[in-house]
């Protein structure tokens, strides 16, 4: 019989708008992005803009939708979607204009979820005025837009297809490396410092030029409190108080975002005018010596940890450990020389490589303990790329400290429990035979202190015996 066929089922309908393989609508996610282009159409000035300049509240039922869509652009065929359809743009017409911060968060966070995805991170970081509307967010007073903006850079940094041209157009903005250091040394928010510090990490990594631009850095005329709007009485923006201030805010509260911060030092000092601007502070580098020191000997692999805590905390202290060894070498003036001979770093150090010991020895090589005392080779794996650097580290700072202690530091050493014979044949373990000089230096003014415990030292190795 013929007649007209049925209408389509409620299921074929659903499927023809979903978006790609996912349950959500495109009639729905199309009305958003219809109902955020009238918001920022010229007729329309509530609820973003403000004609006054008074920040704006964003409507409830509106601010629960764009958050679904929010949450919706984690999946690629969404985002694939909000790219067909001109989100960003429409997105950036929301930043020039609006007064909501919650809606430019909001936004900023969706362009965030879309870059996670190559093609369309491609797209946006080609498209030269979004990307300079996104450095100019870096400027904003709102923590919550910051740390969006901060994931969104980092994102697209993160993919090597289009971290140079984020690179260069940071480079080409000398206002990115103010608003990074007011960050850094003004936030409390300690999730947006560990975010910043991770941008900042990742571009001091990526290019070098910048590094030495953003280590150069003045002061910035439009950026951070100022008294009387007066341009000599802005801040000095200079990067290792900065890093510092970061430092010191995520320390207790955030281990991850210490190492981010301590391996930021840690690539500074990897060129000579980042040693210079670490040691040729006001202070003589004495608040960066100050505090990696109170880490070390305060903080970080305590006598009351168990030695297992070096695996987790290796990374951070190889990173604290070479700006300290960077900072020992560079420092000549005389006030910074008492500071050098601190015996509760040298414990500090050898604690360290007892630990490293106890790991290695844990992994099953306890046997061959007593070949080690005379061949010098510590009980590392060696197949723990990060331990073994730590374990260079730390022997290079440790072995450039034993040899400039004097008869005092020693004896005080010694009456401090710092030094001991179980430390020292830890340390010579270590040191040996790389670092034979060092060690011998150090056993003779250790004979002056102590003659018994030096005497001990030589039988337990024979080759410094030889050569005394």
């Amino acid at each position: 019989m013929n007649r007209n066929p049925s209408p389509p089922s409620s299921e074929v309908e659903e499927e023809e708008d979903a978006v790609g393989n996912t349950v959500y609508s495109k009639h729905w996610l199309f009305s958003i992005l219809t109902r955020l282009i009238e918001v920022i159409s010229p007729e329309k000035t509530e609820p973003i803009a403000s004609p006054e300049g008074i920040q704006m509240e964003l409507d409830e039922e509106m601010e629960n939708d764009i958050c679904k869509v929010w949450d919706m652009s984690m999946d690629e065929d969404v985002a694939l979607f909000l790219q067909e359809f001109n989100a960003p743009d429409i997105f950036m017409g929301i930043f020039a204009k609006s007064k909501c911060p919650r809606l430019t968060e909001i936004c900023v966070g969706i362009l965030g979820n879309m870059a996670c995805f190559q093609d369309i991170c491609m797209s946006i970081s080609k498209d030269e005025n979004l990307g300079q509307v996104l450095l100019q967010r870096l400027c904003d007073t709102d923590s919550p837009t910051l740390l969006e903006t901060s994931r969104l850079l980092l994102t697209c940094l993160s993919q090597p297809e289009v971290a140079n041209i984020w690179v260069e157009r940071i480079r080409e903005n000398p206002s990115v490396c103010d608003c990074v250091c007011f960050i850094m040394s003004s936030s409390t928010n300690v999730e947006l410092l560990v975010k910043v510090g991770e941008v900042v990490d990742k571009l001091f990594d990526l290019d070098e030029e910048l590094m030495l631009n953003w280590i150069k850095n003045g002061t910035c005329p439009s950026v951070g409190p100022s008294v009387d709007d007066s341009p000599e009485e802005l801040p000095d923006f200079k990067i290792v108080p900065c890093i510092l201030e970061a430092a010191k805010q995520v320390r207790s509260d955030n281990p991850e975002g210490l190492d981010v911060y301590m391996h930021i030092l840690q690539l500074l000092t990897t060129v000579d005018e980042g040693i210079q601007a670490i040691v040729q502070a006001p202070d003589g580098g004495k608040e960066t010596w100050s505090l990696l020191y109170d880490l070390v000997c305060h903080d970080l692999c305590q006598p009351d940890d168990p030695p297992i805590i070096v695996q987790e905390q290796k990374t951070v202290l190889a990173s604290i450990l070479s700006v300290l060894s960077a900072m020992f070498a560079s420092q000549t003036e005389q006030e910074y020389t008492k500071m050098r001979k601190n015996m509760p770093l040298i414990g500090s150090l050898i604690r360290i490589l007892q630990y490293m010991e106890g790991c290695g020895k844990r992994a099953g090589d306890s046997s061959k303990e007593s070949e080690q005392e005379e061949t010098g080779t510590a009980d590392v794996n060696d197949k723990d790329f990060h331990l073994k650097i730590l374990k260079d580290i730390c022997c290079e700072l440790l072995s450039n400290m034993l040899q400039e202690l004097t008869k005092e530091n020693t004896l005080e050493g010694l009456h401090q429990g710092h030094l001991n014979e179980e430390a020292c044949s830890c340390a010579f373990q270590n040191l040996l035979p790389l670092y034979f000089a060092s060690v011998e230096s150090f056993l003779e003014v250790l004979r002056e202190a102590d003659q018994t415990l030096a005497d001990n030292l030589e039988k337990r190795f024979p080759s410094l015996k030889v050569h005394s």
